[in-house]
Parts: structure tokens; C-alpha cells; sequence
């Protein structure tokens, strides 16, 4: 993924926040040599902008690089601080929204499984509780559309874990369309479709209520909006 110019994707920006969609197939950071990653770019960004001083960017949260969707980053230390307690107080509100394949049999509700994550392989498991390393993962979701074995699907975040949507989804018997990861059987050939659409949270230096929406641009989603 390669993005011409990064202004085209920012939402907001004061002095002490900045709001931008990230597309599907950047990294936030730490991108593999060769690759630019979102960081990277908006460090780059600002740096023009304000030639002679050293930017600064908080990465607060992130996204899987085939992941589109909304991050706000800090550019400042005491923003930054502001938005971490928010992040560890569950005070940051993430609504994603993903077309998966099949229909669903049950419309509406909550999700509550233990994960492990395995580094060498960059996947999770829902295992048993009580399992060595294992994170409890809670969501909920609601199908908003159904069409040609595809739906649509709300699913509001209430832990932040490694994979987890994909993971709980798929174990749930609602894989992903294009998750040929936690759905080896996959024939959809587009991209992951799954996005993060909308993100609320207080702002860290004037308290003000901020609320961000998009829409996705995958593959998957056109048969839907």
C-alpha cells in the first residue's frame, strides 16, 4: 500500500491531536524494510510543516496492517498521557463494522471467550480458561444486513485483544470474508473486510466530546453500502 498524500486522509487536526484513516495495507509501525508505515508518514508530515523541530507522534492505539479504519494520535507528551488513560479506562469507543460470510443464525449478541496469541505463527486461539497465557476477549455485535450468503455486521469492542475479531468471529461460525488466516477455506479474493468506522472519545486537553465516522472501501463491503 502506498499513500500519495497523506493529507487526503486526515479527519482532524489541532495542535494537540490529529485523526486519520488509515487504509488497509499500511502498518501503523514498524513497518518491514521498504515500507512506509502510518507513523512514519505522519512524522514526516508534520516535520514539513514545522521545519527545525523534531515531531512528535503518540501511536495511542492500532490496527492489523489489512485493517482500515479510524486511530487518533497524540502530538504531544501531555496528550499523549491523556489519551492512554482514556485507552486504559475503556474510555475510547471503537465500533467496527465486517462482512462475513454466511448468514448468521443468531442476529444479536455478545461474545465472551479466553484467547492465546502465538507469536511465532502472529495468530491467536480461543482456548480454555484457566489456559497458561490466555486473555479473556468480550464483544458484541449485531447484523445489520443480510445478502447473497453475506452479512453485515456491527461489532462493538469491549477488550482489546491480538486478532481478537477475527478470532472470536471465526470461532463463532461467522469467519471474515478475505481471513484466509482464520478461514483457510476462504474463495472471497478481496482484501480483509473489516473496518474500523467510528471512534468517540474526550478530548485530552479541552475535554469536547470528538466523534469520527467513515465509511469502508473494501471489496467486501460494496454488495452492502
Amino acid at each position: 500500500m502506498w499513500i500519495k498524500n497523506i493529507e487526503d486522509y486526515i479527519l482532524y487536526e489541532d495542535k494537540a491531536i490529529l485523526v486519520c484513516r488509515k487504509p488497509a495495507g499500511i502498518a501503523v509501525q514498524n513497518a518491514k524494510v521498504g515500507s512506509m508505515d502510518l507513523e512514519s508518514l505522519l512524522k514526516n508530515y508534520i516535520a514539513q510543516k514545522n521545519p527545525g523541530q523534531i515531531p512528535y507522534v503518540g501511536v495511542i492505539h492500532r490496527l492489523d496492517q489489512p485493517v482500515e479504519g479510524i486511530l487518533v494520535f497524540a502530538l504531544d507528551k501531555k496528550a499523549a498521557a491523556g489519551l492512554n488513560r482514556q485507552m486504559t479506562g475503556g474510555q475510547i469507543a471503537k465500533t467496527y463494522l465486517a462482512a462475513v460470510s454466511g448468514k448468521c443464525k443468531v442476529k444479536q449478541g455478545t461474545l465472551e471467550d479466553w484467547v492465546k496469541k502465538d507469536s511465532k505463527t502472529n495468530t491467536s486461539t480461543v482456548v480454555s480458561q484457566g489456559t497458561q497465557g490466555a486473555k479473556k476477549a468480550r464483544l458484541s455485535y449485531e447484523v445489520l444486513e443480510e445478502q447473497e450468503e453475506r452479512s453485515l455486521v456491527k461489532i462493538h469492542l469491549e477488550t482489546g485483544r491480538h486478532h481478537q475479531i477475527r478470532v472470536q468471529m471465526s470461532h463463532a461460525g461467522m469467519p471474515l470474508l478475505g481471513d484466509r488466516k482464520y478461514n483457510p477455506e476462504e474463495k472471497f479474493d478481496g482484501q480483509l473486510a473489516l473496518c474500523s468506522t467510528e471512534l468517540a472519545f474526550q478530548h485530552p486537553v479541552t475535554g469536547k466530546k470528538m466523534k469520527f465516522s467513515i465509511k469502508p472501501e473494501g471489496k467486501g463491503f460494496e454488495i452492502f453500502l
